[in-house]
């Protein structure tokens, strides 16, 4: 062609080639298939060997991009390396992703790979959106015929599909809500970006059963049934529905803003006279929501279950001496305090508040029962249970163990695992003595039963509980970062060690008044160096 454009109809569509090469402007406009433009690959008879030259690699490129333009998924796909495969997925590409125009524009090859732009349109039920991207797409030898074929992979349709994925247009999976908070005002994932996941899985839960009508969105189907679809683009939004939540918006700022300060970090605030969940927040590189389903080690936090345990089995009493050495034997494994701190004739509660792991440690014995600490978790605090919060969240684990491991879960560690949602509901046990299960929409909206601990602390033992947290916000380790709290407050701090870590990770939990709240920063420290601040800031919240 001499540099010259010339233009050509091919299957009754404009197809422009451009250059020596053939490269151009492909256009598919919706007519059924009429045939592949630029003709078959190869011109000799002879079967070559070794990697497509240059030549080759634009002439079976060309000729793919214009089958492939023309709606012809038979051309296409005798242009492939895998016709089997490739033709359903080029022509699912009009009748099943309802692209209706697509402007594909190569560019520059890099050996035998081919760049191209992909201009499209989506339409259906009468709507009509852009839907642009960038891919490419390998020109291989034929195993079996030498001719230059187009690898195929999934990917030369978008690049994001992967195996057995399929690009699909239709009506959303859930209608959209309008969620508000407690005093009805407007929750988003722009003004709240740690409650994205939160507002995804409440539209998937109550979209319709709140009168939301689904929108039509453009999307890639996963090949695992439980995997979640990939939104490419919404061509419409739908009804939203009115969803109340629990939730507070001040106290949800108050949280954004605090975890900004603490990278991997994680916070929950509860309403223990509730069990609402005022507030959910997260700053994770990983994007995990970490503070409703984290599976970590809660270290000196969970002795506030540890705690009432002793308690509730009369062993233990706040104002009586329980001796704090320096390194006790727990199911046969040595066990040590911070600094190899000791006290002397302490009472447990300043064993509590200066988070003594041996005086918990040594009442082992006492107990008599291995499996004492899960049945407290299980039957008095709610933990293990089916949580159904309005969202999906871990419900705490503090397994049934023997030996060191019984010894370690004593003071947090082993096999117990807690997100902060669970150590703050611990917290609001702890307050008002009775489980409530935390939710985030209240019972009453959905098909819910919501979890039941099977009894009460035994009388007395949250009055204790509570005078423990308050020496402990008050003279113990979490002084320094509960006197900027005002209200009746107590707190509890804690540290985790977790194998490969540089360093353990921080928990807090604490009180003020009708609020109780958990963090936990991933590999930051002590709980006063990041997780205590933290929590301090959301308790402080207007």
């Amino acid at each position: 062609m001499n540099g010259a454009a010339k233009g050509a109809i091919v299957g009754g569509v404009f197809l422009t080639m451009v250059g020596a090469a053939g490269y151009g402007v492909y256009t598919l406009v919706g007519e059924e298939g009429g045939g592949a433009a630029g003709g078959g690959t190869e011109t000799r008879t002879e079967r070559r060997t070794g990697p497509p030259d240059a030549a080759e690699t634009a002439a079976a490129a060309k000729a793919f991009l214009a089958a492939w333009a023309a709606g012809d998924e038979r051309a296409a796909a005798d242009l492939t390396n895998n016709p089997a495969l490739a033709q359903p997925a080029v022509g699912e590409f009009r009748t099943k992703a309802y692209v209706s125009k697509a402007v594909i524009t190569p560019g520059t090859p890099t050996g035998t790979t081919v760049p191209y732009t992909v201009a499209a349109e989506v339409t259906f039920e009468g709507v009509t959106k852009p839907l642009a991207y960038e891919s490419k797409l390998t020109v291989v030898r034929g195993l079996t015929t030498g001719k230059a074929l187009v690898d195929w992979q999934p990917s030369v349709l978008h690049p994001q599909l992967q195996r057995d994925e399929k690009l699909r247009t239709g009506a959303a999976a859930a209608a959209p809500v309008k969620a508000v908070d407690r005093d009805g005002q407007e929750l988003t994932a722009q003004k709240y970006p740690s409650l994205k996941p939160v507002l995804e899985q409440l539209r998937k839960t109550y979209g319709q059963a709140v009168g939301g009508k689904p929108g039509v969105e453009t999307w890639i189907e996963p090949a695992a049934r439980d995997a979640p679809k990939r939104v490419l683009l919404t061509l419409s939004e739908g009804a939203p529905g009115l969803l109340k939540t629990v939730l507070d918006a001040d106290v949800q700022a108050a949280a954004e803003k605090a975890v900004a300060a603490y990278p991997e970090s994680s916070v929950v605030a509860v309403q223990p006279s509730t069990g609402h969940v005022l507030a959910v927040a997260n700053n994770r590189a990983d994007g995990f929501d970490a503070a409703l389903l984290g599976t970590r080690a809660p270290g000196s936090t969970l002795k506030v279950l540890t705690a009432a345990m002793l308690i509730d089995r009369g062993v233990v009493s706040a104002d009586k001496p329980v001796e704090c050495p320096k390194t006790v034997s727990g199911g046969g494994r040595s066990f040590h305090n911070l600094e190899n701190m000791e006290l002397k004739g302490a009472s447990f509660a300043t064993d509590f508040a200066v988070s003594c792991n041996t005086a918990f440690i040594g009442q082992m014995k006492a107990v008599g029962d291995e499996s004492a600490l899960a049945d407290e978790a299980r039957r008095v605090f709610g933990l293990g249970l089916e949580w159904k919060a309005g969202v999906p969240v871990f419900d705490g684990d503090v397994p049934a163990a023997s030996g060191p491991e019984a010894a370690a879960a004593y003071i947090g560690q082993g096999r117990v695992r807690m997100s902060p949602l669970n150590i703050a509901s611990v917290t609001a046990t702890a307050r008002t003595g009775v489980f409530r299960q935390p939710v985030i929409v209240e019972e009453g909206v959905g098909d819910r039963v919501l979890a039941r601990a099977e009894r009460q602390m035994r009388s007395g033992t949250s009055r204790q509980l509570v005078q423990m947290m308050r020496q402990t916000a008050a003279s113990g380790t979490a002084a320094g970062v509960m006197s900027s709290v005002g209200g009746d407050k107590g707190a509890k701090t804690g540290s985790a060690e977790v194998d490969g870590s540089a360093a353990p990770d921080s928990w807090f939990t604490g009180f003020s008044d009708d609020v109780a709240a958990a963090a936990m920063v991933q590999s930051g420290g002590h709980g006063i160096d990041a997780a205590g601040p933290l929590v301090a800031r959301v308790l402080n919240a207007d």
